[in-house]
């Protein structure tokens, strides 16, 4: 009644099992031995740090690299994604006079040290008209810069530009980071990715 009727053929089965793949299922010796290859853990603590120093060498390259190139893969999080791109370019392509600060902090310096009562006058001039040019150049870099990105990227947050943006004008061009891609007075480009 339960047995197997004798008209149906009887298969061998098969030894040769295949996986989802097109190759042989391995066996749970293989398997286990591939696993622990893949997880092969450095036994004693210097191997450890021997290991994570060089993950960390071969990261910090990476940024290292795309700190010059600009190349967003590996970038800090703060300087990644297409407005801070945008933001990056903005500043760079434009003369701001707070370029000029560094050297205008150091002659208003000598000219207050000099001793001459004159000169302390001029040289207090110098540095509280510095001061309130650079504040009047940031003013006019956060509305302009504000009005492009809303403009480019309808619906980005605006979180965190004006003082990304601030920063880096800050910076002397020769030191900013990640390294300028656009000379002064280039046009930038319509579109960002």
């Amino acid at each position: 009644m339960f047995g197997r009727s004798s008209s149906e053929p009887e298969t061998p089965a098969s030894t040769d099992k295949v996986g989802g793949k097109g190759r042989p299922t391995p066996s749970r010796k293989e398997a286990e031995a591939a696993a622990r290859a893949r997880a092969k853990v450095p036994r004693t603590r210097k191997e450890q740090m021997a290991a994570q120093r060089s993950a960390r060498g071969d990261t910090a390259s990476k940024m290292r690299q795309a700190m010059k190139t600009g190349d967003d893969r590996y970038l800090p999080t703060r300087d990644r994604g297409p407005v801070r791109r945008f933001i990056r370019d903005y500043v760079d392509a434009r003369f701001s006079f707070i370029e000029l600060m560094v050297p205008l902090l150091i002659v208003s310096m000598i000219l207050g040290y000099s001793g001459n009562r004159t000169a302390m006058n001029l040289g207090n001039t110098v540095l509280f008209t510095t001061i309130l040019v650079i504040i009047f150049d940031i003013v006019m870099l956060r509305l302009r810069l504000r009005r492009e990105i809303a403009r480019r990227f309808p619906g980005e947050s605006m979180k965190g530009v004006t003082m990304y943006a601030a920063m880096r004008s800050l910076q002397m061009k020769f030191l900013r980071l990640p390294k300028a891609q656009v000379k002064i007075g280039q046009k930038l480009p319509e579109t960002y990715r």
